[in-house]
C-alpha cells in the first residue's frame, strides 16, 4: 500500500513536472516570438540579404511561397478580428473609392503621361504601369503592422482591390497592346482571390473560437510569428536578384532605382494627397498599399520575352517593398499625426 502511495506520488510530481516544463517552454517561444515582434523590421532587412547571398535557399524557399503567402494572409485577419476587416459601410465605401483611384485612374495616368513623353512602349513605361495596374500586395497588413499602425484598412483593400482586378485591369490591358493575355490574368486573380478568402474564413473561424480576446502579449507574439514569416517569404522572393546581381550589377542597379523610386516614392506622394482627405487610422494603410503592389501577378499573362525582361525589376522591388516598415517608419509617424 505504501508502495503503491509512493508510486502514485511519484507519478504526480512527474506529472507536473512534464506540466511544468511545457508551460517553461512556452513562455520562452512567447518570448522569442515577441522579441521578433519588436525587430520585425530588422528580420525584414536579414531576410532580403539571404535572399540575395544566399541564392541556393532563395531557390529552395521559392516552392513555397503561395502557402506561406497563405499563411501570411491568415495571421493578419486572426490578429485584426472579423469586425474590424470588414469595417462600417462608410469603410467600404471609402475602400472602393481607393481602389478606383490606385487600380484604374494611377495606371491610366501613367500610360497618358509615358505616351505624352514619348516612351510608352519602354519597359520602365511597362514595368511602372502595371505596377499601378496591379491589386495590392497580399503582405500588405503585415507591412502595416510592422510599420505601428491598424491593418483593417490595408486588408480591406486587399480584399476589394483583388476582387475587382479583372475589371480594372481591363482598361489598361486594351490601353497596351502588348499586355494581350487578358484570361491568364483572369484565372491568377481568381485563384489569388479564392487563397485569400479561404485565408480570411480559416483566420475568422480561430478568432471567434479560440481566440475571442486576445491578450497584448498574445497579440506581441502573433506579429513576431506574422514578422518571421515575411523574412522568410522575403529569401524566396529575392531568388532572380542574387545571380543577376553578379552577372550584370549595372542592370540591377538601374532597376534598384526604378523599383526605389516607384514604390517609396509613390508612398511619400499618395502619403501627401490622403492627409487631406483621409481618416488617421487610414492614411497610413492607404499610402503602404498605394506603392506596394502584387506585380508578380501578372507574370502569368505577359509574353515569355516581356516576364523574363520584368524579371529584374520584380525582385528589385521587393527590396523597398519590404522595406517599408524599416525606411518609412519615421515619415509615417510624422505625416499621420499632422493629419486630420
Amino acid at each position: 500500500m505504501v508502495a503503491g502511495e509512493h508510486q502514485a506520488a511519484a507519478g504526480r510530481l512527474s506529472g507536473n513536472g512534464d506540466a511544468d516544463a511545457a508551460r517553461s517552454g512556452v513562455r520562452v517561444l512567447g518570448r522569442v516570438c515577441q522579441a521578433a515582434g519588436r525587430n520585425g523590421r530588422v528580420l525584414l532587412v536579414l531576410g532580403l540579404l539571404a535572399g540575395v547571398l544566399l541564392p541556393g535557399l532563395a531557390a529552395a524557399m521559392r516552392p513555397f511561397l503561395p502557402e506561406l503567402v497563405a499563411l501570411l494572409l491568415f495571421l493578419a485577419v486572426l490578429r485584426i478580428g472579423p469586425r474590424q476587416a470588414v469595417g462600417a459601410v462608410r469603410d467600404l465605401g471609402v475602400t472602393a473609392r481607393m481602389v478606383l483611384v490606385c487600380q484604374v485612374l494611377l495606371p491610366l495616368a501613367a500610360v497618358g503621361a509615358f505616351g505624352l513623353l514619348g516612351g510608352h512602349a519602354t519597359l520602365v513605361a511597362t514595368a511602372i504601369t502595371l505596377m499601378f495596374a496591379a491589386s495590392p500586395l497580399a503582405g500588405s497588413p503585415n507591412l502595416t503592422i510592422l510599420t505601428g499602425f491598424d491593418p483593417a484598412p490595408a486588408l480591406r483593400l486587399l480584399v476589394l482591390g483583388t476582387a475587382v482586378l479583372p475589371l480594372t485591369v481591363l482598361p489598361v490591358f486594351w490601353l497596351m497592346p502588348e499586355l494581350d493575355d487578358s484570361a491568364a490574368i483572369l484565372g491568377s486573380a481568381g485563384r489569388l482571390l479564392g487563397v485569400i478568402l479561404l485565408a480570411a474564413m480559416a483566420g475568422n473561424a480561430v478568432r471567434l473560437t479560440l481566440f475571442r480576446v486576445p491578450s497584448a502579449p498574445a497579440l506581441a507574439s502573433l506579429d513576431g510569428i506574422s514578422a518571421i514569416t515575411m523574412a522568410v517569404v522575403v529569401i524566396g522572393l529575392m531568388s532572380a536578384v542574387g545571380p543577376a546581381l553578379v552577372s550584370e550589377p549595372e542592370t540591377v542597379a538601374f532597376w534598384m532605382a526604378v523599383a526605389f523610386a516607384a514604390n517609396l516614392g509613390t508612398q511619400v506622394a499618395a502619403s501627401l494627397v490622403l492627409r487631406g482627405f483621409a481618416q488617421r487610422d487610414e492614411l497610413v494603410p492607404f499610402a503602404i498599399v498605394a506603392g506596394n503592389r502584387n506585380i508578380a501577378l501578372f507574370l502569368v499573362s505577359l509574353p515569355a520575352e516581356l516576364a523574363d525582361q520584368l524579371l529584374i525589376f520584380i525582385g528589385c522591388y521587393q527590396i523597398p517593398m519590404y522595406m517599408t516598415p524599416l525606411v518609412m517608419r519615421a515619415f509615417y509617424r510624422r505625416i499621420a499625426g499632422a493629419s486630420p
